[in-house]
């Protein structure tokens, strides 16, 4: 510092060569206190994200190139539980085509039925409110424990579908779900049950699509079906591409409503043998944990890639309301 100068007067280097006013360095101890206390906060969640997530994911993935049954140390075997997948287990191979049944029936039924009630409740009507409440009940339920157990006696031998079957002459004595033929299907049916959160989305897209779209249409002599496929579809695409995605992950991960309605067997036939309720019979019920790990990070990664999969398609079918 020179004579005839204050300290207020002092430039002071940066790093990156200028010279700062201790106006600026009072700003920028702000700005750093500021960060410093927003770090603080977010370090609860910083230390659930390593310690509870991120550290058991990385431990798993070493786990799936192990022979580990919870009981001794693991032991180190490469890629052989993946190759044991696909060479060795049919029981595998079978829980893939259960699942990718139920995934590639279940979500497009769940679309339709969805986008279909949501172009319903879009008309004025009585009762709108209440219909909106009760079609959205069943989401907030879902494929819980206590709604899986009830679908099964629904769809027993004396349940109230053979029942009601029985009163339109159509006698059906033996339990649905007890078929290798029909179980499968209740769970598809339990699935595309819970449609009122996809419905609400629907409902809310339709609500935005601008009237002066169909009264132009209209103008134009465009019927109901025209407008749909022109105009609904069109502007809805961003929705069902949301709506698919989710419901598709979803769908792979599949468990509760297989678990409870077989018993955790998979059955009759191992045909509700989804791919996470075998994963859960490998880790839990044989203690293969290493196989279980390794079947985990298979789903992380076929999950990973049909999510690239549907963005990179989007280009292609999902336009927005500026294009």
């Amino acid at each position: 510092m020179t004579s005839g100068t204050t300290p207020q007067q002092t430039l002071t280097k940066t790093s990156a060569g200028r010279e700062a006013t201790p106006r600026q360095l009072r700003w920028r101890s702000r700005k750093a206190r500021e960060a410093a206390a927003a770090y603080a906060f977010l370090t609860p969640w910083l230390l659930g994200m390593v310690l509870l997530t991120l550290g058991p994911m990385l431990y798993s993935l070493y786990l799936s190139f192990t022979r580990y049954d919870l009981l001794s140390d693991p032991k180190w075997v490469g890629f052989a539980n993946f190759v044991q997948m696909f060479t060795a287990d049919s029981r595998f191979l079978k829980s893939v085509g259960v699942t990718l049944v139920y995934v590639l029936v279940s979500v497009p039924l769940l679309l339709v039925v969805s986008m279909l009630l949501a172009l319903l409740l879009n008309k004025s009507m009585k009762f709108l409110t209440a219909y909106r409440v009760l079609f959205y009940v069943p989401s907030l339920i879902g494929a819980s424990v206590a709604i899986a157990a009830l679908w099964r006696l629904i769809f027993g031998a004396d349940g109230i579908i053979n029942q009601v079957l029985a009163v339109v002459g159509i006698h059906h004595d033996s339990s649905w779900v007890g078929s290798p033929h029909d179980a499968l299907t209740t769970l598809i049916i339990l699935a595309v049950w819970a449609f009122g959160s996809m419905m609400i989305i629907f409902l809310a897209g339709v609500r935005q699509v601008p009237r002066e779209l169909y009264e132009a249409a209209a103008i134009d002599g465009a019927g109901v079906f025209r407008k749909f496929f022109s105009i609904t579809l069109p502007m809805l695409t961003p929705l069902i591409f949301f709506n698919t995605l989710m419901a598709t992950i979803g769908a792979f991960q599949a468990f509760t409503g297989a678990y409870v309605v077989s018993g955790g067997t998979g059955g009759p036939i191992d045909s509700t043998l989804f791919y996470t309720l075998y994963l859960y019979q490998q880790g839990f019920a044989q203690l293969n944990m290493g196989y279980a790990a390794a079947m985990a990070w298979l789903l992380v990664i076929v999950l990973a890639a049909v999510t690239g999969f549907f963005f990179w398609t989007a280009r292609f079918w999902v336009h927005y309301g500026d294009e």
